[in-house]
């Protein structure tokens, strides 16, 4: 997200996380100009989403917006993704594109070193694709290390993600398909959405 009106209305939905995507490439990069707003933004976890930043650009964005939580949606290893943790006053959320040739094995060098994991649909753009995966390729992931669920989820899916009746299902991305365009939140589908979940 990057405009402040549009994240107040979604802050209101009582949502848990918003996402500040830090990568130059995106459509939804927020840039710096709400760097004081989104600073002093209270009441929920701020999320800066990177995509193969290096540590010091993402300790210079904790510092700059004082962030709760780090995604990163590239290609860091495991000794990254350590290094940010060791370092950083930050939750560690690594991302993972998810398609039927996804390796579910090496998911487990990262138990221990992040906080959650975010299975995504697989493509070359890091995400943002608003396309569903095969949600029954989640029966392959073994481990026990709770996981957001993104990628193509809508006003008519939401209700289904939530059960599925995985204990490790700890978050759902409402991302693109809640959108006006990249970056703005159409707050009345978040609203009617988040409602049918909680019911």
């Amino acid at each position: 997200m990057k405009h402040p009106d549009n994240i107040v209305g979604v802050a209101a939905l009582a949502v848990d996380y918003i996402g500040f995507i830090f990568y130059e490439k995106s459509k939804r990069f927020v840039g710096d100009a709400n760097q004081k707003y989104i600073k002093g933004l209270k009441g929920v976890i701020k999320v800066g989403v990177f995509v193969n930043a290096n540590l010091t650009e993402i300790y210079r964005k904790i510092e700059e917006f004082d962030l709760d939580a780090a995604q990163l949606h590239g290609d860091e290893s495991p000794q990254f993704c350590a290094e940010l943790k060791q370092h950083a006053p930050v939750t560690v959320i690594k991302a993972f594109g998810i398609d039927t040739h996804f390796d579910w094995s090496i998911l487990e060098a990262y138990v221990g070193v992040i906080d959650y994991f975010l299975f995504d649909t697989k493509s070359n753009s890091y995400g943002g694709t608003g396309l569903q995966f095969d949600w029954s390729l989640l029966h392959q992931y073994k481990l026990d290390c709770p996981y957001f669920l993104s990628g193509g989820l809508d006003a008519n899916n939401v209700k289904d993600a939530v059960q599925t009746n995985d204990p490790r299902l700890y978050a759902l991305d409402l991302n693109s398909k809640f959108e006006v365009e990249p970056g703005l939140k159409d707050i009345d589908l978040l609203a009617h959405s988040i409602n049918s979940i909680k019911k």
